[in-house]
């Protein structure tokens, strides 16, 4: 605390308590809450526990509201002020609702209805933010009854000042369990508890989570506290301590998560001056200085700051979990009980074991509680009193390096059974695997500061074996060949561990790739996995990033691109597992990256490939044979549906040999079809791809200058992104541009994208891009664009390799500077992974030739700079 910090919040304490008017009451009370939270902050930077910062500010409000009562309604009156809800419970943040109610009788409410709206008045006067109500205890019960959420507010209420007898009164009322029953309260609370977590997709590792009302938030702790209360009646949580239904151990590990969070909700009310409670990517940053937290060669100071919160909330949602349990088993009329082998029983759908001291069990009897649980269909889960001595044994848990082999080869064992990622899916998430797996321990609750990773990369890992489990269900919707492709695979426990370690080496500097390869051969050789599938799940671990990488930034229709990759490969085998892998990857990534171009993209690289191996390595890909298969294919086709083929063949010599190698079949059998449907110069067609989630626009239009700056400026328009641009100039002078989007929240139909399509190629060249704010997400991520030639692209054009921060109108921009440069675009390939966009242009000059000039490529770089770092419009 600064000298004088302690004089000045005394000086405008007394202040206030001479005041002798509202107006002189309410100048001195403001300067009294920003004394006030100045010193908070003050002792938040030095490390004060937030516990006596809360009572601090809550002694100050206390001042504060008193004061104002006895300022506008004198000393004695028939009424009396009570804090409710978080305010009663004596938790009050910086910029919390300070919740009041007045009570009384409804005379007593009408004699002094003017003083008291002048109490509330000169509350809000001095900045603080009310949530007050008026009413008599009758009223109270009343409002009680026909909402959950004003009994919850009633159950913690704290006397401020009046008459203490109507207080008592009121609590005696409300805890009288005519109000609300037991069962009642505790269904209503925990449904209330299931509509809140689905809001958040119930999962706490958000990335940008909600300190107070997300999964493993406060509320969940405050949840605990109000049914503690209501079905046991004990002043608090702490209270079932000697009840026995809450552990010691369990007590500690609460207390101190919930420190963890209500601190950085605490700092984040002082941070942004307002009652914020998401932890936002504009605050993250400045919390994280905010408590001093530095960078570090491991990990940023967010990262440290939100890995402390990601796994404090994990452990209280994971209590949580468990009371809820105990408590509705409390409620439970008559048990019932199922036995199981291994003395284990299913007591009301619940795995219990007749023996729950797993700390002295040891590592075999853990593993076969889950081994037992994965056998048990019919399961609910783990039973609160196993679920407790598992938590209990946690800290015994010695990393597998350390554990016998037994130990070692019954891991094994588990994950090779039918349900092995399940097992691993719930070792990590009651914490199991990150004790036995230090590896998997140091990546629990890490965030990942961007926008491409959503999740923590535990997180991230456990949605990966989700996806996996899935694809060995069956088929996926948005998903083509997975389903068709795992039950090929000759473990599918190679895949759970490579699920499991492929992103395991995150944050530790370095190739995480390698490294986590590196990790996994130590783990195979300590459990003895054979040579062969130890090097496929390595190789797997090490190359998880190839084929998503070479799908996105290659040219998969180019057949050296394909050979290239194949070689990689080397095999069906690799070829399956690692497909699989990376559907998975990609889909658990993000819930917004997964679309049916990325499906279909894939599915591409791995048809193509799996035909290179099956003829093998020796007879790699051949352009020409391509165009000639991909030709009879499409014209089979055509005559199918009842089209002539000397009108077909007609229209494709007009066609560059580049669309035979570029299109898929049924591609061009849509273009053909529509080409020669429609009259006029130019068409248009759009269509919407499987999964409703992306609509193909291909446009056929007399070439000249400014049609791709057109049709990019107008797709934006249209709320569309463009993922994947072909664009091709026929033999007679056309246009023939293709393009797979993907839509926005405001996209029309597809009519009416063709319609304004059509409409804005009468004077494409005219058409400006459109302005757009950045998103606030987007202005914390800083990228230096990277904008590099290469001269020798195929066809005689030139390579543009661009880097740079996405922002709405990419594409669109860049391409109006490429059209006032006078540069072509021939082809682009997309790529943006959260706030990177990482795009390829296959350019030339107005003549189709490669940009050569050093001078004009130094013009356009330059143009491009400016563009990007808005130094131009």
């Amino acid at each position: 605390m600064t000298d004088g910090a302690e004089p000045r919040l005394s000086d405008a304490l007394a202040a206030c308590g001479r005041a002798g008017s509202a107006p002189e009451f309410s100048a001195a009370a403001k300067v009294l809450l920003a004394e006030a939270r100045l010193e908070l902050t003050e002792r938040l930077v030095a490390g004060a526990p937030v516990e006596a910062l809360i009572a601090h500010y809550r002694t100050i409000i206390d001042a504060l509201t008193v004061r104002a009562w006895t300022l506008t309604l004198g000393e004695q009156v028939p009424l009396v002020l009570v804090a409710t809800g978080g305010y009663g419970r004596g938790e009050l943040y910086p910029h919390s609702d300070v919740d009041i109610l007045v009570c009384g009788s409804p005379e007593a409410q009408q004699a002094r209805a003017e003083a008291v709206a002048g109490f509330f008045s000169l509350l809000w006067d001095c900045g603080l933010k009310l949530s007050q109500a008026v009413r008599s205890v009758d009223d109270c019960l009343a409002e009680s009854r026909a909402e959950v959420a004003t009994y919850t507010a009633l159950l913690e209420t704290r006397l401020l000042a009046g008459d203490a007898g109507i207080h008592d009164a009121l609590k005696q009322a409300i805890e009288s369990p005519e109000v609300y029953g037991a069962r009642e309260y505790f269904e209503a609370k925990r449904d209330e508890q299931r509509r809140r977590h689905a809001r958040f997709h119930n999962t706490a590792d958000n990335l940008e989570p909600n300190l107070k009302d997300g999964p493993g938030g406060l509320r969940d702790f405050h949840t605990l506290n109000w049914l503690a209360k209501k079905l046991y009646g004990v002043p608090s949580l702490a209270g079932l301590v000697p009840l026995g239904l809450l552990g010691e151990a369990e007590w500690d590990a609460l207390l101190r998560d919930w420190r963890i969070v209500a601190r950085l909700r605490f700092g984040l009310h002082l941070l942004v001056k307002r009652p914020e409670e998401r932890l936002l990517f504009d605050h993250q940053k400045r919390l994280a200085e905010l408590y001093g937290l530095h960078d570090s060669p491991e990990s940023l100071a967010v990262e440290q700051l939100m890995q402390a919160f990601f796994r404090a909330a994990a452990i209280l949602l994971r209590i949580n979990d468990r009371l809820l349990q105990r408590f509705e088993e409390h409620l439970a009329v008559e048990p019932a009980i199922t036995p199981l082998a291994d003395g284990y029983v299913l007591k009301n759908g619940y795995l219990l074991a007749a023996d729950n001291r797993f700390a002295e069990l040891g590592m075999p009897a853990l593993l076969g509680l889950f081994r037992i649980w994965g056998s048990q269909d019919a399961c609910k889960g783990l039973h609160s009193d196993t679920a407790r001595g598992l938590a209990e044994a946690l800290d015994t848990i010695l990393p597998y390096g350390q554990q016998p082999e037994p130990a070692r080869a019954a891991f094994m064992e588990l994950v090779a059974q039918p349900h092995g990622v399940l097992s691993l899916q719930r070792m990590a998430r009651l914490g199991v695997l990150a004790r036995y797996l230090p590896e998997f321990g140091k990546v629990t609750g890490r965030m990942q500061y961007d926008l491409f990773h959503v999740y923590t990369v535990d997180q991230h890992t456990l949605n990966v074996l989700e996806y996996l489990r899935r694809f060995e269900q069956g088929r996926l919707d948005g998903f083509a060949l997975p389903h068709e492709v795992f039950p090929r695979l000759r473990k599918p426990s190679l895949i759970w561990l490579a699920g499991l370690f492929h992103d395991i080496a995150k944050g530790r500097g370095g190739d995480h790739a390698e490294l986590g390869a590196y990790d996994f051969l130590r783990f195979a050789a300590a459990h003895g996995l054979p040579s062969a599938d130890a090097q496929l799940v390595e190789w797997l671990v090490r190359q998880h990033l190839l084929m998503s990488l070479t799908a996105q930034k290659s040219d998969i229709s180019d057949p050296d691109v394909v050979n290239a990759f194949a070689r990689t490969v080397a095999d069906r085998e690799h070829l399956d597992y690692l497909y699989v892998l990376t559907c998975a990857d990609i889909a658990g990534t993000s819930p917004k990256l997964w679309n049916a171009f990325k499906d279909q993209l894939l599915a591409d690289l791995y048809t193509a490939t799996r035909y290179v191996l099956r003829v093998g390595l020796e007879h790699p890909l051949n352009a020409a044979d391509i165009r000639a298969d991909t030709r009879d294919m499409a014209m089979a086709a055509l005559m199918d549906a009842g089209l002539d083929e000397a009108v077909i063949a007609a229209l494709w010599d007009t066609f560059p040999e580049d669309a035979f190698l570029r299109y898929r079949p049924e591609q061009l059998v849509w273009q053909t079809q529509g080409i020669l449907a429609a009259a006029g110069d130019t068409q248009v067609l759009v269509r919407e791809l499987p999964g409703g989630d992306s609509l193909e626009v291909f446009v056929r239009t007399p070439n000249r200058d400014g049609i791709f700056s057109g049709l990019m400026a107008t797709l934006d328009r249209l709320d569309l992104g463009v993922a994947h641009a072909r664009v091709l100039l026929s033999i007679d002078g056309y246009a023939l541009d293709n393009f797979v989007t993907l839509k926005g929240g405001h996209t029309p139909d597809a009519k009416r994208v063709a319609q304004t399509l059509q409409a804005a190629l009468k004077d494409p060249a005219s058409i400006r891009p459109a302005k757009h704010l950045l998103p606030i997400r987007l202005r914390h991520f800083k990228i230096a664009p990277r904008i590099e030639f290469s001269p020798s692209a195929a066809d005689g054009r030139t390579l543009m390799s661009l880097v740079c921060a996405d922002r709405p109108g990419l594409l669109a921009g860049i391409a109006y500077v490429l059209l006032q440069r006078k540069v072509r675009v021939h082809d682009a390939r997309i790529a943006t992974f959260g706030e990177r966009a990482e795009d390829i242009f296959v350019l030339s000059d107005r003549e189709d030739r490669a940009i050569t000039d050093p001078d004009a490529l130094h013009s356009l770089h330059e143009a491009l700079l400016d563009y990007l770092q808005g130094r131009k419009p």
